[in-house]
């Protein structure tokens, strides 16, 4: 499998602008540039562009790891964020809250463990990778 993306770029690498789009058209011409990845501007950024794949295959991940522990989770909400430091990603810090129904809490930490071990977007950055895992009771 192969997915791809396309970035367009105009001006200079302060001033200038650019956007970007994916295969599946989920971005559309997204705007990007320097304010909205080091200041307050509209559009979005690679850093968070990639929090967000962190926290979607991260959470894809578990549930799949869950279910191989015999377990079905009724909700998974992962929060990554990402940090830049003197031009490089330097780590990616998820945080988890799950409801997984007859579950231990050493077995939850465990599958969680495995997850962020194991989900492909964590295999490809080269970064500090660490985990706050909560599991939450079911009302």
């Amino acid at each position: 499998m192969s997915k791809s993306a396309t970035a367009n770029w105009q001006g200079s690498g302060k001033e200038g602008i650019g956007n970007l789009s994916t295969e599946s058209n989920a971005l559309n011409k997204v705007q990007y540039s320097w304010k909205s990845r080091f200041a307050d501007g509209p559009g979005t950024n690679p850093e968070e562009l990639i929090a967000a794949a962190h926290a979607g295959c991260f959470s894809m991940k578990l549930s799949f790891v869950l279910g191989e522990a015999g377990f079905t989770p009724e909700h998974i909400e992962t929060k990554a964020a990402v940090t830049l430091e003197n031009g490089s990603i330097t780590a990616s810090h998820l945080v988890l809250k799950a409801k997984v129904p007859g579950i231990s809490e050493t077995v939850f930490q465990k599958c969680a463990d495995d997850a962020k071990a194991s989900c492909p977007v964590s295999k490809v950055l080269n970064a500090k990778i660490t985990l706050e895992a909560k599991l939450v009771e079911i009302v």
